[in-house]
This record gives structure tokens, C-alpha cells and sequence, in this order.
């Protein structure tokens, strides 16, 4: 097998105890690489060579022009070697190479605008009401940015914190999944390539449990930038909120594809095959609550199994795969005991609802693409997050019990709506309660808009103009002009 070290001020490195773990194949369902196991102290000295390269000129010194010349010149070494890395990312986590290919290929968007924007950050000059002074912003890096990202799109994820980040001048302290650690050691070799000074991008291995509570915590890191699990989230937000830590947090989802009854059909379904299906539901987006007029709910739900039923499940290297399996070994008994608890809740199974055994899905963790009808919108099944290919279709039979169904949970990261009319889209798009509000389309992302969640789906925006604000701190500066000073016991 492989074997992996971290990177940590410029030097690739074992954990100081030298112990590591296995990476699994989802497909093949065996190891093929070693990664360390990072413990608090590798965390301590990530920290310390972070906070160490944040003051050193080679990097605080430099100007945001040059930062932004720097950056570039990591994407085009990302363009370089996108394929390679999506390669390694369908091996570790086992999303399809056809969206891999994809996302790496587009990555670089997010390094060259981020990098265009490093050198447009600018203060105010403010008019300020007080006779004889001088009043100006500045914008300033905070520090020290602990990242830690998930396992479903690990590179993408960890771009949307790091391109930001790096462009307002902040260091970085990356801890990925353990799930999906290899891609980013990897993709860490290039910002060595690229000239970063060392420090600047380090990057720890390890599990959640032993060093995730650690790096939260550590006095030395300066703002938080988690995505993952909104239990996890909550608790990364109450660790950080010891020490007023700022946070940028992107959570669960429960999203709503609405269809209306005056949806051009066969789009509607491909829109809701896409939500859910693609990507085999492991995403926060995942439109995983349908919402269908009664008009139209049995011409949809024939329509939509039967389209569901085509979808070619196997392996996630091949490119004509469109179902691809699940990262995880304990995502696979979370997903198959939802399905369980659907079917006790009284969910009409309408297809799939158990662990795939196509001989195309060899001995990978595969569940069917599953499909529940006639779902009440406070069954579990419809309220929680299930992160896997499973779908729960509700009925309804006006506009204002759409919007109370899809505004009826805790999340509120996504939405997507189906309908012809202009008055209904742009009514749906201001009442829904959704960070994102797709209209006749689903999981369109870019780096030019913003990305976030309302309620407990999150806290800040990734991507776009409101990005790089999430890891820049203002600061007021006064300069007397007057040549006097007034009073001095009294505030001027």
C-alpha cells in the first residue's frame, strides 16, 4: 500500500507517535493506502508552523498582488493535474470519475478569482463628524484558519475555505476526513510546487474524536471553517465559542424539489433524479424531500421510478456509471437503518430499499436508489438527514402548503422549484427559507455565488464577493490632524 505523511511547515512528515490507519476503496471495499494518525501534539506544532509562517515577511510581507500571482500560479497547477486527482479521489471516496473529472477540472475557477480579488480588498475612507481627525478601515487577515472538511467532496470543499482564505492572507491548518485524506495530501504537494513559503497550507490527518476537538480549542488558531454533520457542527460552534472564535460553518440539509402541476414534466424528473440520485444522495444538497402537486403526483411518480430504474449502478472509475457506492461502511448501516425506519413509519416503498447486489457492484457498500411515497412531512424519513440515495416523495395541494412543508424542518440549505410561471418562481424564491433556490434546475454551483445555509444548515457563505470577507477582520483607524488635543477627561 502507499504510504501517506503530512505536511506540516514545509516538511512532509509521520505522526510523532508514528501511528497510522487504513484508507478503504468504497467499490473494492479493501485498503490501499496508509495515512498518519495525527494526535494533539502534530495539531500543536500545525498550529505553531502556521502562526509562525503567518509572521514571517516571506509571506505577511508580501504584497496582495503578489499573493494573488502566487495562488494563480497553484491553479494552474491544479489544472495540470486535475484528472490525476479525481482519479485518486474516486479510489478513496468513490464518487463517480464523471463528476470528479468535472469538479477538478473546474476547481481551478475558484484559485483564479479568488486570486483576481486578493489585491481589490480595500478600507474606507469615512467622512467622520469629528472637527480635526482623520478616519480610514482597514482590512486584515485574522490569522491562523483552522479548516476541516468532509469526506463526500473533499478537494471542492476544502477550495471553497482554502481559495478565500489564502487570498485575504490567512495560514492555513487543514485537517481533511479521514475517509478522504489521501486526495488532500496530494493536492498539499502542489502548493508546495507552487512556492507557497512553508507554514503557509499544512495539513493534518486523523480522526475527529482524537484531534478535531484539539485544533477547535487551540489558543492558536484564530477562525474556524468546518463543513460536515450539523451535530458535529454544533459542537464545533460551542468549542469555538469559548474562546470567541468566528466560524464559518455549512451543515446538514433536508432540501425541497418542489413540482408544481404546470412543470414541464420530464424536466421535473430529471431535476429530482438529479437531487438525490447523483452523487448517490452523499451530499449536503441532496434534494432528498420531493414535493408534488396532487395533480400530477401519479403521472410523476410513474415517470420518476421509471427513470430511476435505468440508472446504471457499479463502478465509480468507469465513466458511464451513474450510481456509484457509498464512501463509508458506517454511512451504509445509517442509510440501510433509515430505509428501515421508513418502511415502520408506514413510507410506501416504491423502489430499491435495500443494500444493491447488481454483480456490477462487486463487493462495494452500494445501497439501490430508493424511493418512498405517500411520506408525511413529520416522518423521520422527511425530517432527517439521511445522506444516501433515498428519496421521499410528499404530496400537496397548494402554494402556501408547498412552502410550509419545505420550510418544515430545522435545515434550511437548499431548495429547488419546478414551474413555468415567472409570479411562482420569483414568490418561491423570497418565502422559502434556503441559503440556495434553484429554479427549473438542481446542484448548480459556481465561484461567483455565494454558498450557505439558514437555520441549523449553517452560519456564513462560502464562494463569490461575501467569501473572503468570512476571513477578514476590519479595523478603524483615527489620526488626529487638528495639532491640539482637547480635553483630556472628556471623550472627544
Amino acid at each position: 500500500m502507499k504510504k501517506y505523511q503530512m505536511l506540516i511547515g514545509g516538511q512532509w512528515v509521520d505522526a510523532l507517535d508514528d501511528r497510522t490507519f487504513d484508507t478503504e476503496n468504497p467499490f473494492t471495499g479493501t485498503a490501499w493506502a496508509q495515512i498518519p494518525r495525527a494526535g494533539a501534539r502534530d495539531v500543536d506544532r500545525a498550529v505553531a508552523a502556521a502562526a509562525q509562517a503567518f509572521n514571517a515577511p516571506s509571506w505577511s510581507a508580501l504584497s496582495a498582488s503578489a499573493r494573488g500571482a502566487l495562488i494563480r500560479r497553484f491553479a494552474d497547477l491544479l489544472t495540470t493535474n486535475a484528472d490525476r486527482l479525481a482519479d485518486i479521489e474516486t479510489r478513496d471516496n468513490g464518487k463517480l470519475i464523471a463528476e470528479m473529472r468535472g469538479q477538478l477540472r473546474y476547481m481551478p475557477q475558484w484559485y483564479y478569482y479568488f486570486a483576481g480579488l486578493a489585491d481589490k480588498v480595500e478600507g474606507r475612507v469615512i467622512p467622520i463628524d469629528k472637527p480635526g481627525v482623520f478616519n480610514f478601515t482597514r482590512e486584515e487577515p485574522l490569522g491562523v484558519v483552522a479548516a476541516i472538511t468532509p469526506w463526500n467532496s473533499p478537494l471542492m470543499l476544502a477550495t471553497w475555505k482554502l481559495a478565500p482564505a489564502l487570498a485575504a492572507g490567512n495560514t492555513i491548518v487543514w485537517k481533511p476526513s479521514e475517509f478522504s485524506s489521501a486526495s488532500a495530501l496530494e493536492f498539499g504537494a502542489l502548493f508546495e510546487e507552487a512556492g507557497f513559503p512553508p507554514g503557509v497550507v499544512n495539513i493534518v490527518t486523523g480522526f475527529g474524536n482524537e484531534i478535531g476537538e484539539h485544533l477547535v480549542s487551540h489558543p492558536g488558531v484564530d477562525k474556524i471553517a468546518f463543513t460536515g454533520g450539523d451535530r458535529t457542527g454544533q459542537s464545533v460552534y460551542q468549542i469555538a465559542a469559548r474562546s470567541i472564535k468566528p466560524v464559518t460553518l455549512e451543515l446538514g440539509g433536508k432540501s425541497a424539489n418542489i413540482v408544481f402541476e404546470d412543470a414541464v414534466l420530464d424536466d421535473a424528473v430529471k431535476g429530482v433524479v438529479s437531487g438525490i440520485f447523483a452523487a448517490s444522495g452523499q451530499t449536503c444538497i441532496a434534494g432528498s424531500r420531493a414535493l408534488v402537486h396532487r395533480s400530477i403526483y401519479p403521472a410523476f411518480v410513474d415517470a420518476l421510478v421509471a427513470f430511476a430504474r435505468t440508472a446504471r449502478i457499479g463502478d465509480p472509475s468507469r465513466d458511464d456509471t451513474q450510481v456509484g457506492p457509498i464512501t463509508t461502511r458506517p454511512q451504509l448501516a445509517k442509510i440501510l437503518e433509515y430505509i428501515e425506519i421508513a418502511n415502520a413509519e408506514g413510507a410506501k416503498l416504491a423502489l430499491g430499499g435495500k443494500r444493491a447486489t447488481d454483480p456490477a457492484c462487486g463487493e462495494g457498500w452500494f445501497v439501490e436508489p430508493t424511493i418512498f411515497t405517500d411520506v408525511g412531512p413529520k416522518m423521520r424519513i422527511a425530517q432527517e438527514e439521511v445522506f444516501g440515495p433515498v428519496l421521499a416523495i410528499i404530496p400537496f395541494e397548494s402554494d402556501e402548503e408547498a412552502i410550509e412543508i419545505a420550510n418544515g424542518t430545522i435545515y434550511g440549505l437548499a431548495a429547488g422549484v419546478w414551474t413555468q410561471s415567472i409570479t411562482r418562481a420569483l414568490t418561491m424564491s423570497q418565502k422559502l427559507k434556503a441559503g440556495t433556490v434553484w429554479i427549473n434546475t438542481y446542484r448548480a454551483v459556481s465561484y461567483m455565488s455565494p454558498f450557505g445555509g439558514f437555520k441549523r444548515s449553517g452560519i456564513g457563505r462560502e464562494s463569490g464577493l461575501s467569501a473572503i470577507r468570512e476571513y477578514l477582520q476590519e479595523k478603524s483607524v483615527w489620526i488626529d490632524i487638528s495639532g491640539s488635543v482637547p480635553n483630556p477627561f472628556v471623550q472627544r
